[in-house]
């Protein structure tokens, strides 16, 4: 993507290679979008919920997570890390044992009173073929998001999965570390408040787009994101079939997480 700014700021030119193109004005609030040449509404209907929505949450001054969120006991759970971790592919794999996803890929977050929510998002879940491959048994069980795309999507309709109805309070936090083959995969680490700050601040969604001062308000909200919810390093297993061992672990571990939050959170007597 090429991001040119326009009339000294007032507007934002967001290219693509493959011809389509996105302007956004400065308070993104207004948004035109073409084609390319060989694209379809589809097709830019995908970059619009993608990059562009991004890029709209960035200019809006909203800081949201390269991540993807489910809800638990009626609490977010976010799944975050690098592209190719593994979120959106754990995400359809908890969807599909009926846990509710809130977002992929893109996890908005809110402040407010000193707590933290995760906004809701696009109903679907998109998969490349090898993760449809994986969960469905078929690499074209699931519809591809455009016809010009190999990447697929896990439509949140209600049916075998759904999406969560409303933003919810942020309880958990894991983040996705590269996967192993160890025995003992998968797996939790301790990780101190140090590696896990600096971790949210490499996964959040565009942050190269931010200058010094938002940086550093970036950096505080995410600190007092860590002072109040935990966060957990999570190591997957390199073998596919593992992925239940994985969403069982993240199932157990964050209702544990959050029945020792309601706990503390009792008038003592109680």
């Amino acid at each position: 993507m090429l991001l040119t700014s326009l009339g000294d700021g007032q507007f934002f030119e967001l290219a693509y290679s493959d011809g389509t193109g996105f302007v956004v004005d400065s308070a993104a609030t207004r948004v035109w979008g073409t084609a390319g040449e060989s694209q379809t509404m589809e097709d830019l209907a995908t970059y619009f919920l993608g990059p562009v929505m991004g890029f709209i949450l960035r200019r809006r001054g909203v800081t949201a997570l390269h991540a993807s969120a489910l809800c638990i006991e009626g609490n977010a759970i976010v799944l975050a890390g690098p592209a190719g971790a593994g979120k959106s592919t754990s995400a359809a794999a908890l969807a599909l044992r009926g846990v509710p996803v809130l977002c992929e890929d893109i996890a908005a977050l809110q402040e407010k009173d000193g707590s933290f929510f995760i906004e809701r998002g696009y109903p679907r879940v998109c998969l490349w073929p090898e993760s449809v491959a994986m969960l469905t048994g078929n690499a074209e069980g699931l519809p591809r998001l455009a016809a010009n795309w190999e990447k697929c999507y896990l439509p949140l309709d209600g049916v075998k999965t759904k999406l969560e109805a409303e933003k919810r309070p942020l309880g958990a936090v894991y983040i996705l570390a590269p996967r192993e083959s160890a025995e003992d995969a998968p797996r939790i680490e301790g990780v101190s408040s140090r590696e896990v700050l600096l971790e949210l601040v490499q996964n959040t969604y565009m942050n190269w787009l931010l200058d010094r001062a938002q940086r550093a308000a970036e950096f505080e909200m995410l600190a007092q994101l860590v002072a109040r919810v935990p966060v957990r390093r999570i190591v997957p297993h390199r073998d596919p079939a593992r992925i239940g061992a994985l969403c069982e672990l993240i199932l157990v571990d964050a209702r544990r997480l959050l029945a020792n939050q309601m706990a503390a959170a009792q008038p003592a007597g109680r």
